[in-house]
């Protein structure tokens, strides 16, 4: 499927892009040198008639997005928490992605709901709304459980919405392969591998058992988090194509007229969001991946609460921990250990020169410290650090796609509630917290309990697996003092192991 015919897709994005007037608008907002701009006018330019028309009532992105399909509708989902980006106006244009596309017929959900649960709406259902959001993938109704009374959001997806997704999934890879071929320097930054991870999540995302259980893992998760709120999924209204959860009240987060008019603090929402993030990220190594406006409201108490569980991020404890002295050392102004911790994790080759990449994370994050987030360009900041991990042939860390995107849009979201936001302030207590807690003699004592215990699981087949390492070198074919020594510095190594947890347990304990 990933054949030439894909290039037939990607001449019609461009040529969408011209055909609604928003090419113009795309080149101007990235800041293009105007060589760079005039040269992708004239190549999209005689395309202009093999573009996709669009809704004409539409802003010109906005319009050549949605007529392009899901997966662009998401990237355009992105680049509206980021008005220092994109700009306010184009920022503005992009938000209707976020939960206001056009909805199909309620009858369309209706029947979807039927054949997937086994019964009709009015059997299952008291009331059942017209659709209340309607995004990329899927739209939401309001209903009452007929049984219960309880209010639900009834989460169905678009028909078609597969195929068309695969569709998008498939002109990526596409794509991905093809600039690999033609730009060999651009294969450090792994982009088949970034379209496989997308791939992935996205793939999820249209599954909603899938999401039913994220949500279910995210609420337990976060049952103490103060200020925050995650609504429960009832399992037995739930399938692959229909999910249902309690119903979440409150007022949008990207309607900042309205949550000042509640009396709410926009500050400090801004703030809580940026940290529960982080925590999320942090404590847990699961965190809600797709957090922007239109999957957020404020609770008439003050609370956030989050919605919308397709795309959850998952990182393993020991990248959180890499995570964690990166932030403090920026926070800190430690430059030198976030260039030493990056050598370590090996994200950097070790035949660079740590001296070099220690002073250039210091431009990146010298101009940050004393200044209002306002006056700092976030564009210009992602633009240098980009040259820094080409300059110093850093890879793109798969694993922490989601984790980077995510903290974009959370500071977006954050920025756009307060302007004198600043990310490193408020991200200073949740990391240190972090960093107290699982770096240093406590992490080493649950390190080694953990080891101990995995030991354990394997204590009664010890003696069989050195006896079957003995076995083993005695049938190779080698000299009888090489095959002595082999067995025993297994069981030298195996023993020197176990004495050294014990010894550093009895330290500690």
């Amino acid at each position: 499927m990933r054949g030439p015919h894909n290039i037939w897709r990607l001449i019609r994005t461009g040529a969408t892009f011209e055909r609604t007037g928003a090419m113009k608008i795309a080149l101007e907002a990235m800041d293009l040198p105007p060589r760079l701009r005039l040269a992708a006018r004239v190549f999209g330019w005689p395309f202009k008639w093999l573009g996709y028309r669009g809704d004409p009532a539409l802003p010109p992105i906005t319009r050549a997005l949605t007529a392009l399909g899901p997966a662009y509708i998401k990237f355009g989902q992105v680049l509206s928490t980021r008005p220092d980006v994109v700009g306010e106006e184009l920022s503005d244009q992009l938000r209707v992605l976020q939960d206001k596309l056009p909805p199909f017929p309620t009858e369309i959900a209706k029947a979807t709901v039927a054949s997937e649960l086994g019964q009709s709406v009015d059997a299952i259902f008291s009331e059942f709304s017209e659709p209340v959001a309607a995004a990329s993938i899927a739209q939401v109704h309001h209903a009452r459980v007929a049984a219960s009374g309880d209010d639900v959001a009834v989460k169905v997806l678009r028909p078609g919405i597969e195929r068309a997704f695969r569709k998008d999934l498939d002109a990526f890879h596409f794509a991905a392969g093809l600039i690999e071929l033609l730009s060999p320097a651009s294969r450090r930054l792994r982009p088949s591998d970034v379209v496989r991870h997308f791939e992935g999540v996205v793939l999820g995302e249209l599954d909603l058992r899938l999401e039913s259980s994220a949500a279910s893992e995210f609420a337990a998760n976060t049952a103490n988090d103060t200020g925050f709120q995650v609504p429960k999924p009832f399992w037995f209204l739930s399938s692959r194509r229909v999910m249902t959860l309690g119903w979440a009240e409150g007022i949008p987060l990207g309607d900042v007229d309205a949550i000042k008019a509640a009396g709410h603090d926009c500050n400090a929402l801004a703030e809580r969001v940026l940290q529960l993030f982080l925590s999320h990220a942090l404590r847990d190594g699961y965190f809600h991946a797709d957090m922007h406006q239109g999957n957020l409201k404020v609770a008439a108490n003050g609370d956030i609460i989050a919605y919308d569980f397709g795309i959850m991020g998952q990182i393993d404890e020991y990248t959180r921990r890499v995570y964690a002295e990166i932030l403090m050392g920026f926070i800190r102004r430690d430059y030198r250990r976030v260039a030493e911790v990056h050598f370590e994790a090996g994200y950097v080759p070790r035949d660079r020169d740590i001296d070099e990449f220690s002073r250039a994370l210091r431009a990146v994050g010298e101009p940050i410290f004393g200044m209002d987030a306002t006056h700092i360009s976030m564009a210009r900041l992602l633009s240098y650090l980009f040259e820094v991990t080409e300059r110093f042939g850093m890879e793109t860390r798969t694993e922490l796609i989601l984790l980077q995107r995510t903290m974009v849009v959370v500071e977006g979201v954050a920025r756009s509630l307060s302007d004198h936001v600043n990310i490193w302030q408020v991200a200073g207590p949740v990391v240190e917290t972090y960093i107290k807690q699982n770096i240093g003699p406590q992490a080493l004592l649950r390190d080694l309990v953990r080891t101990v215990r995995v030991l354990g699981r394997f204590g009664p087949r010890l003696p069989q697996l050195a006896e079957g390492l003995l076995i083993r070198q005695n049938e190779t074919p080698a000299p009888p003092p090489r095959r002595s020594i082999l067995g025993s510095l297994g069981l030298v190594v195996l023993g020197a192991v176990i004495a050294a947890v014990c010894f550093a347990l009895l330290r500690y304990l």
